[in-house]
């Protein structure tokens, strides 16, 4: 490993643990005030680019399995400028809106039990999916972020092996991205 290489992979770490920390203090902090209004088509833009990651993904890996390198490349990067508007989208929403309750009918922030037996099991389903959304999306950051790396670099057999984890975790980011947006957006308080 060369002293370029170390530098990206300590900066991908760096990366990492910055969304990371972001993150955790939008959940911490208190939405400012007042609220743009654009802040609520927001979630309707960062489910569409979730849907639009999904189909790239899959284009990307029938461009790879045809040989297609440069149309994989360029799938690839777009891809990833999607995902990078999106965390940024998501950023912004997620400073101005905490939390939407899946159930709350009535949308005033107050799941009721009458609202939580409306839903039913569908509730537990939506949480099983929105945790493992969570927990691979951030795992799946420097995966991506390495195999960008090892793909530029044009070091194949080492994206490769990246790429072995990242793109099946990063589809699934991105599908279940999509799901968890239809199922709550219901319950949006907009």
């Amino acid at each position: 490993m060369n002293i370029t290489d170390k530098f990206f992979l300590r900066l991908i770490w760096v990366v990492t643990a910055v969304v990371l920390t972001v993150v955790i203090i939008l959940k911490l902090a208190p939405a400012p005030q007042p609220i743009p209004s654009f802040v609520y088509v927001l979630p309707h833009l960062i489910g569409g680019i979730n849907a639009l990651c999904s189909v790239l993904l899959i284009l990307s890996l029938i461009f790879i399995k045809k040989k297609n390198i440069q149309a994989h490349k360029v799938t690839n990067v777009i891809t990833f400028c999607l995902s990078a508007i999106f965390l940024i989208f998501y950023i912004i929403f997620h400073l101005y809106e905490k939390d939407t309750k899946f159930g709350d009918i009535d949308h005033n922030g107050v799941l009721s039990a009458a609202e939580a037996a409306s839903v039913g099991a569908v509730r537990y389903i939506y949480y099983v999916i929105l945790l493992t959304h969570i927990l691979l999306a951030i795992v799946v950051l420097p995966l991506i972020l390495v195999s960008f790396l090892r793909g530029f670099n044009m070091q194949i057999e080492k994206h490769r092996k990246i790429v072995r984890w990242a793109y099946p975790v990063w589809l699934y980011v991105a599908v279940t991205g999509v799901i968890v947006y239809l199922m709550i957006s219901p319950y949006y308080n907009f």
